[in-house]
């Protein structure tokens, strides 16, 4: 499941996605700072939206809140499941990670990098509970279904604002996209270029 995804989007691209709803985005913890992260995982903290009494607001979140048992929630499954009276949110993405068994001569875990084609960003919808948000997720799509059996929601960035006010059914915004719609790059072991 996915425990890591990557941000390199400047702040203002995240703002211009809501330049076509009625409500700007705002920032009540002050404008934080998106710098560029390679990674976000468990436990680090990452701005995320929600929607707050006078519209989407941005601030930052821890990523995972801990179970009955201890740990870490980071993915919840979405299917079947109605969230209208869930604390919902947004997080802004550049990539997210998979991982797969261990390529022959290695000793860690394959990774993949999937990155919404034509793109540079993408959201990833989630709920927030005891301050920290998860991920939600759904059966993969053709695109990640090679690589495992579950994969993130991934919302386009002009589709983000619907699932902060589910202004669309859910069954329409929680679902994998169409194939070919995220390309995948092997990241762990690099690749390395054939001599010819």
């Amino acid at each position: 499941m996915c425990s890591q995804f990557q941000v390199k989007l400047p702040l203002h691209v995240v703002e211009a996605s809501f330049s076509h709803t009625r409500f700007p985005l705002r920032f009540p913890a002050g404008r934080p700072n998106i710098e560029p992260r390679e990674e976000v995982t468990i436990g680090d903290s990452a701005a995320v939206v929600t929607q707050g009494a006078a519209g989407p607001e941005m601030a930052p979140l821890p990523f995972a809140w801990k179970g009955p048992n201890g740990r870490p929630v980071f993915n919840f499954r979405s299917d079947g499941r109605r969230f209208d009276g869930s604390r919902l949110c947004l997080v802004p993405a550049s990539g997210f990670f998979e991982f797969t068994e261990a390529q022959p001569g290695q000793k860690r875990k394959t990774r993949w990098l999937f990155t919404l084609r034509e793109e540079p960003w993408f959201w990833m919808a989630g709920i927030v509970r005891d301050g920290a948000f998860a991920l939600l997720t759904t059966s993969p799509g053709e695109d990640v279904a090679p690589y495992h059996d579950r994969q993130v929601v991934v919302l386009p960035p002009h589709d983000g604002p619907d699932w902060l006010d589910l202004a669309r059914p859910e069954k329409e915004l929680l679902r994998p996209l169409d194939a070919g719609a995220l390309t995948v790059e092997r990241v762990f072991p690099p690749l390395t270029p054939t001599l010819l």
